[in-house]
């Protein structure tokens, strides 16, 4: 699998880093900064399973999304159509579509939007969906630059959907939702 006996290597103390391909480039680049951000969301997510801990099956979810930005972070790595390597795959995003599906289907209706906050855990829920479209905005600039997998794309669009809805879950099934009151307070 992967060895780490260096972890400071001093290979990028002049503003570059490797690609997985060994090909150097600058940190400020489209690529770096979609890696930066999927690397953001999956903390986020680390943060958001302090709050899970206890409910096994949204950990359980939780853990796989880590994963899967982890293989999103190795696919977008390594430029090109390298044929062997990690990619994101259209499965791991069906996944999210059927967890998200299930989830939703116990929620009741929407009847206006829903402000960040609630329970701990859906606070946490939010901050990690708001990092998810971060990233997808980076992966879709890059995209716009580059080839790009375009299930990396659909895996964050779909990220962020489930944690919205997982966030209404932990909000006791909507009933601690926060709502939106246009005009005020």
């Amino acid at each position: 699998m992967v060895r780490l006996d260096v972890i400071t290597t001093r290979g990028g103390d002049e503003g570059e880093t490797s690609l997985g391909d060994g090909t150097r480039v600058r940190k400020d680049t489209l690529r770096i900064e979609a890696m930066g951000a999927v690397d953001e969301a999956n903390a986020a997510l680390g943060l958001l399973r302090l709050q899970t801990a206890a409910m096994p099956a949204e950990d359980a979810m939780l853990a796989r999304m880590q994963n899967d930005l982890f293989d999103l972070g190795a696919d977008l790595c390594v430029p090109g159509e390298a044929w062997g390597r990690l990619r994101v795959t259209p499965a791991q995003c069906l996944r999210l579509e059927r967890e998200l599906a299930a989830m939703n289907a116990e929620l009741p209706p929407l009847r206006s939007f829903v402000l960040p906050g609630g329970s701990p855990a859906a606070a946490a829920a939010h901050l990690a969906r708001t990092l998810a479209r971060r990233a997808e905005r980076g992966v879709v600039a890059l995209a716009a630059a580059e080839p790009v997998n375009p299930d990396a794309v659909r895996y964050l669009n779909r990220l962020s959907d489930h944690l919205f809805v997982l966030s209404r879950r932990l909000n006791g099934n909507g009933a601690g939702d926060v709502v939106w009151v246009p005009g005020g307070a």
